[in-house]
């Protein structure tokens, strides 16, 4: 799909900014896995229902997931039956749209490509929602709560969303990204001193190990630690 040939929403004039996005990406990429289911697993590993801005676009994608992982043919025909009929969508019922998304895909080579757009322009429109709630809570903070409170609030929300979220690493929470930091400070250590035994602990203390150099020739491995109108 290398144009755009139809939205879902006419353009209409706004006093206001919009949010980023880009509802042809969304589309074509829709179009391609739904072509060939091959071009979700390229972009399954960092790309979930909610990065989509167009929220049909999100339940879409959610209904193809859940179709692919279970071993099922993703396509037009499969997908409708799991969306009201009575479904409007740009003039057109939810079979037609769906139809339309998959006739408009000509290829999976820039899958990837529109996956990182989308996911890319998730990232900005939720950078933005934490931007208001920082200026938000500027103006109206309670006088109980110090400036010193807030930064460390906004700090947290900032990392969150740098940790959580890259390229090929998929969506993690914070505690996998947690440990996953912890399996590279151990690989780091044994690249400089040797082997490295991991001791496993619980998380809720703080991450304890018992590090066992030895001088070797040879490196050693070590184990894996609705009807709508749009």
């Amino acid at each position: 799909m290398t144009e755009a040939v139809f939205k879902l929403k006419s353009p209409q004039a706004s006093p206001y900014r919009e949010l980023p996005h880009n509802i042809e990406a969304e589309q074509a990429l829709l179009g391609a896995i739904l072509i060939n289911n091959e071009a979700f697993h390229r972009v399954a590993d960092f790309l979930k229902a909610n990065h989509f801005f167009e929220p049909l676009h999100g339940e879409i994608f959610e209904v193809i997931s859940e179709l692919i992982r279970s071993n099922k043919v993703a396509n037009p025909i499969t997908l409708k039956t799991f969306f009201p009929a009575t479904l409007v969508v740009a003039g057109m019922s939810i079979a037609q749209y769906v139809a339309r998304l998959a006739a408009e895909a000509t290829t999976i080579i820039n899958a990837v490509d529109y996956g990182r757009t989308i996911y890319d322009l998730a990232v900005r429109r939720e950078l933005i929602r934490v931007a208001e709630d920082m200026l938000n809570g500027a103006f109206e903070a309670p006088v109980d709560c110090a400036p010193a409170d807030q930064i460390q609030h906004a700090e947290q929300l900032l990392y969150e969303i740098a940790e959580t979220g890259r390229y090929g690493g998929g969506f993690e929470t914070f505690e996998t990204a947690l440990d996953s930091a912890i399996d590279r400070a151990a690989e780091a250590y044994q690249a400089r001193a040797g082997f490295l035994a991991l001791q496993p602990v619980s998380r809720t203390s703080m991450p304890k190990w018992e590090v066992c150099s030895q001088q070797t020739s040879s490196s050693s491995p070590v184990g894996p630690a609705w009807e709508r109108h749009l």
